[in-house]
């Protein structure tokens, strides 16, 4: 935990943030309640979320169909991960908290993982349960949190299967996309090395499954699918294998860095990339953009199978990711986890009843704002100990005028373990855990160690100039202030802190 001094002017700052009406982490069994203002005969609207897995940016130019999305739905340009780290972010996606408030900080325990997710109440707390209580059928494929095993029990020998979840087909390690074993609603199918036992080709298979048996009865429904795809080790499907032969990874301004004397110490013992690191690099992109030829792939048999059966414009089509994916900016060749753009900012465009086409939105959002949209198009209402704020008015055209101006960055740096899928980023060279905020004007970042950052993104948008020893103390003190009161809040008092800058 980041320690802050205990200066007068922060605490009156936090004062006047209102910290004073925040609420405490409500108790595990917390669920939200039915949104009186709906009305039971309205029809509820059928939700699609399909979430990728460290799906960056500079992807999304060689998807076609979410390129298709965005031209006929909405576009969140400034959408933030509280953590971009796996099981934080997911923690966060399910339940609308922070990693603060989930007590989910790492991939694995002590701090992190599905263990860790249940035992502080997670699943109770996530919108599953209340949309099935709402009359949803919810079905959840692929990827649910790290340390998640199809295998393991509760109180019985079946398969366990969550609270609020109807379908369920979730596998634990699907990273190499084959030799894999997947719970099927409680029944255990292992699935080999054949071309069609591709893990994401299988997901989208059983989606569209799912839409058309959901279809045929009376309930609304919501799927989430869940890809493994794009994290590595990087498999594309094997008609995939091959495309792409001089694709190289994107050299923005912020590739491989020629001066970081200026940056935490964490970073500045990266040396400059050479071959063959940087000839890797490429390779790896090119990898990841074949991946998510699957992907997009999916998301178009989707569309076409809504469309087939009259309800394209009755459901809501979400697309993103858990985090977003570095891959040679700042000096560093692959991961995730630090505080910058490439880490943090990740693509969500929706499609569905109302959305304005070709629509982007500039305002800050977070991962903390899904769970509450979902329960709202889903006629109910957003437990008060949700930490983020539904999405839906933007999804109507409209700008809520007290939207928050900044956003909540913070991480843990986990310990080694040679069981996480993201062990790179525990390694050394890899950012110590620290705090930050952001917004469309500046990134801040505060180490444990001491250590700051402060890049003005409106001079300097790939953030290359820590600028932290140019601002006056009283600035400096007034954004540590605000660290500090986005890192204690809770519920209503998220929002309350994020509307200052």
């Amino acid at each position: 935990m980041i320690r802050h001094r205990r200066l007068a002017a922060v605490f009156c700052l936090v004062a006047a943030l209102g910290l004073g009406g925040c609420s405490g982490i409500g108790p595990p069994g917390e669920r939200a309640g039915p949104d009186k203002s709906t009305s039971a005969k309205a029809k509820k609207p059928n939700i699609v979320f399909v979430l990728t897995d460290d799906l960056s940016w500079n992807l999304v130019a060689h998807m076609p169909q979410v390129r298709g999305m965005q031209r006929e739905g909405l576009t969140f340009e400034d959408f933030l991960m509280a953590d971009s780290l796996c099981c934080t972010s997911r923690a966060t996606i399910f339940t609308g908290k922070y990693p603060h408030n989930t007590g989910v900080r790492t991939n694995f325990p002590p701090d992190g993982g599905h263990a860790v997710f249940k035992a502080k109440g997670g699943e109770q707390a996530s919108f599953a349960p209340p949309l099935q209580k709402a009359g949803y059928r919810t079905a959840l494929l692929g990827k649910y949190m790290n340390e998640y095993r199809p295998m393991d029990t509760q109180g019985g020998t079946r398969p366990y299967v969550p609270p609020g979840w109807s379908e369920w087909y979730v596998t634990g390690n699907g990273y190499p996309e084959y030799n894999y074993n997947m719970n099927e609603n409680g029944r255990l199918v292992h699935y080999g090395s054949r071309p069609q036992d591709y893990l994401t080709d299988v997901l989208a298979s059983k989606g569209l499954d799912f839409i058309k048996r959901a279809h045929g009865s009376s309930q609304p429904f919501f799927m989430e699918i869940s890809t493994f795809a794009p994290h590595g080790p990087f498999v594309p499907a094997p008609r995939h294998v091959g495309k792409f032969p001089t694709l190289r990874a994107p050299r923005s301004p912020s590739f491989n860095e020629a001066d970081i004397r200026d940056k935490p110490s964490w970073l500045r013992s990266h040396r400059l990339l050479r071959e063959p690191g940087i000839g890797r690099i490429d390779a790896g992109f090119r990898d990841r953009v074949r991946m998510v030829q699957s992907v997009d792939e999916m998301i178009g048999r989707i569309r076409t199978t809504l469309k087939e059966l009259g309800i394209d414009r009755d459901t809501y089509l979400v697309f993103g990711s858990d985090n977003g994916f570095h891959m040679g900016e700042h000096r560093l060749a692959g991961g995730k986890m630090t505080a910058f753009d490439t880490d943090v900012r990740v693509p969500y465009v929706v499609l569905g009843p109302d959305v304005p086409a070709g629509h982007k939105v500039g305002q800050t959002v977070q991962n903390t704002d899904l769970a509450p949209t979902f329960l709202e198009l889903g006629g109910v209402r957003p437990p008060p100990t949700a930490d983020g704020r539904s999405l839906v008015p933007f999804l109507r055209g409209a700008t809520p005028s007290d939207w928050r101006e900044t956003a909540l960055v913070e991480h843990v740096k986990p310990p080694p373990s040679p069981l996480d899928p993201d062990r790179q980023d525990s390694a050394p060279g890899a950012p110590t855990t620290y705090n930050a905020i952001r917004n469309d004007d500046l990134l801040y970042v505060e180490y444990a160690n001491g250590e700051r950052e402060y890049y003005d993104r409106r001079r300097d948008p790939h953030e290359l100039n820590n600028i932290v020893r140019t601002l006056p103390e009283q600035r400096r003190r007034h954004l540590s202030a605000l660290l500090y009161a986005l890192t204690h809040c809770s519920g209503a008092g998220c929002a309350t802190a994020g509307r200052s800058r």
